[in-house]
């Protein structure tokens, strides 16, 4: 919330509040006198009920309507405002609002007892009354069901227009909290209106004898809410689990991770670090929510920061405000956190990683949430070592043993990716391609032998790797045969850069230092190429057409017309023209 509004809500609150209770005790007249023991009685059972909320959402439900719509049947508005507002400051306390989100307290006064009054209005209305006749007959239902009714939608309709309007959220009128206001209604409403018949009857003892039930009634309810939460929490993190033992990649593994945990858990902040040795950590995630902070990439030592003590102590810790953790305050720690947890990540007794998050609400998190982390944390160092090992895997099916270029296998798929991007983003760019044959490299091998051969092929793959950088993707096409694929190369560019491949193999002779020749000096080896280049869409319609014109210009264009030759297909239609 801005400055002026929390300068408006605190201007509205002091001017309404206080002369909204005088208007209505001067108009009212509230029978207080002679009943104070029974008020009170009220107020501390409300207030005691008012320690059991359910947080759903954003949004605490609780139960003191039940008694404070007991309260308004028999005494009135004013006695009803005084009983709900006292329970809410317990409410407050219990929720332990930090000093920056004081502003919620006039707005829930405000809000409340706005609600009293237009719930009040609609009551006189029906013709409702107050005393030991408000439910005397038949008649007495409708204004009493419109009181209880409009309680429930008020309340609702109030807390979706503050988030709406004072927070800017995006609000859904129909939501768990709705539901969970409802449900809760249906029981606590009739308890309240039973409350007020035995009062009505037997006097304050009702309090006692109604009170502590529905004590026992909020209690369980809130642990049932916490229970079910809990294993809401439980489903979500299983889901969690099984998304993360896909066929993933690190990066990939760590982004799903990040996204699923800030989605699940009310942090502001997320640190991944890497434990690159015995004393040190490399952070290689980072999340912020709000998307203001931008932190580099940086290191920790051992017993340094909160992640840093995390691998220090190789325990997990949870702390609830700034206080009990300043001693480990560090530069790249957010200055507004006070909730932190932080757990270590461990694979075969070895902690390989640190996860550190952070909430700018004092007591943000729970204890099932701390649980929930640690769960998590175990699938996350699982899920990178499948990630490791699938990135293995791959790398290996997908390159050359021997130059560490990609293979045929992996070209060809990539040709067809690259055809079907085109075609489905209606892409005009030309994708070239450059197709070459080393010349009498079996030469190479017969004089050199198969070592030096090898050689040759491993030096030709780092220059090739010089020349294109990262314009292209290079690939190891056959025995002595490379590819180059190039998107958005025009044929004269890839003749261009073809001519650069050819003169980074002729000039610089190659040095083969296991050949087979007597002496142990390294040799001088002579190696040149024929090359081919074709043009999508100038020459062909298809990937493998693009692959086939390609090999012609180096065969017919290059090969035939005496080697060390650059030849575009291009040319060689020119020359059947």
């Amino acid at each position: 919330m801005t400055k002026h509004k929390k300068v408006a809500v605190w201007s509205l609150w002091i001017v309404l509040w206080p002369s909204c209770l005088y208007t209505l005790y001067q108009t009212l007249d509230p029978s207080i006198q002679n009943n104070e023991v029974e008020i009170a009685a009220f107020i501390i059972l409300a207030s005691i009920v008012a320690l059991f909320p359910l947080q759903v959402g954003d949004n605490p439900v609780f139960f003191t309507h039940g008694i404070a719509f007991a309260v308004f049947l028999y005494y009135g508005l004013f006695i009803e405002i005084l009983v709900s507002q006292i329970a809410l400051l317990f409410l407050m306390a219990k929720l332990r609002v930090r000093k920056a989100d004081f502003y919620r307290v006039p707005i829930n006064f405000l809000m409340f007892l706005m609600i009293s009054v237009f719930s009040a209005l609609l009551y006189y209305f029906l013709g409702g009354t107050h005393g030991d006749d408000a439910v005397s007959s038949f008649d007495d239902a409708l204004p009493v069901t419109a009181y209880a009714v409009s309680q429930i939608l008020l309340n609702q309709f109030s807390i979706k227009l503050i988030a709406r309007f004072l927070y800017n959220k995006q609000v859904k009128w129909v939501d768990r909290g709705l539901l969970w206001d409802v449900l809760t209604a249906c029981l606590v409403l009739p308890i309240g209106l039973v409350l007020y018949i035995v009062y009505a009857e037997f006097g304050v003892s009702a309090v006692f004898f109604v009170g502590i039930p529905f004590i026992l009634i909020a209690g369980m309810l809130m642990l049932y809410h916490n229970s079910s939460q809990v294993n809401t929490y439980l489903k979500k993190t299983s889901i969690i689990g099984h998304e993360l033992t896909g066929k993933l990649g690190v990066k990939e593994v760590l982004d799903l991770f990040v996204k699923r945990i800030s989605q699940l858990l009310p942090l502001d902040y997320l640190y991944v670090f890497d434990v690159t040795s015995e004393k040190q950590l490399t952070l290689i995630h980072f999340f912020d929510r709000s998307g203001q902070m931008k932190l580099p990439n940086h290191t920790l030592f051992k017993g340094e920061s909160v992640s840093g003590n995390t691998l220090s102590q190789r325990s997990s810790f949870y702390f609830k405000s700034k206080k009990e953790w300043h001693h480990l305050n560090h530069a790249c720690i957010p200055e507004k956190a006070e909730s932190v947890m932080s757990i270590p990540v461990e694979r075969n007794n070895e902690i390989v990683g640190i996860i550190t998050i952070y909430a700018n609400k004092k007591r943000a998190f729970m204890q099932f949430q701390f649980m929930i982390l640690e769960i998590l944390g175990n699938y996350l160092g699982v899920a990178i070592d499948n990630a490791r090992y699938y990135e293995r895997t791959k790398a290996e099916s997908e390159r050359c043993a021997l130059t560490g270029l990609y293979n045929y296998r992996y070209f060809e798929n990539h040709l067809h990716r690259v055809f079907q991007q085109w075609k489905d983003e209606h892409r005009k760019q030309p994708i070239s391609l450059i197709l070459m044959d080393l010349d009498h490299f079996k030469m190479i091998n017969d004089t050199y032998g198969h070592e030096s051969g090898n050689e040759v092929l491993c030096i030709l793959a780092d220059r090739l790797q010089q020349v294109i950088h990262n314009q292209g993707l290079i690939a190891r096409y056959g025995g002595e045969e490379f590819v180059i694929l190039l998107p958005e190369c025009s044929t004269d560019k890839a003749e261009f850069l073809a001519e650069d491949v050819r003169r980074a193999i002729t000039d610089k002779p190659f040095i083969s230092y296991e050949h087979l020749l007597s002496g142990k000096k390294p040799k001088d080896i002579k190696v040149t190429a024929s090359i081919g280049v074709a043009t999508y869409p100038d020459h062909c319609e298809e990937p493998l057409e693009l692959i086939r014109h390609a090999d012609r210009a180096m065969y017919v264009g290059a090969k035939q017309q005496g080697r060390d030759k650059v030849a575009s297909y291009e040319a060689l239609l020119e020359t059947v023209e």
